[in-house]
């Protein structure tokens, strides 16, 4: 299974990445995509993402998770 990030407005809205002229890939491991979302997040934010979800194939695996922080 691969595991992938789903981007989100501050609405819960899903991003569609290459609207922010992003490439987000998916990953072979939770952990691989995890470390991903630990060296971009702050720019995910900076171009108005304000939650992630996490999924393995189909899966919701967890989420909506904050960029902000608190």
């Amino acid at each position: 299974m691969r595991w992938t990030w789903q981007l989100e407005d501050p609405t819960g809205a899903p991003v569609d990445p290459a609207s922010l002229d992003l490439e987000v890939s998916d990953w072979d491991s939770q952990g691989d995509a995890e470390s991903w979302l630990g060296e971009n997040w702050r720019d995910l934010l900076e171009r108005g993402i304000a939650t992630v979800t996490l999924f393995e194939g189909g899966t919701k695996v967890y989420g909506p998770m904050g960029l902000a922080a608190t």
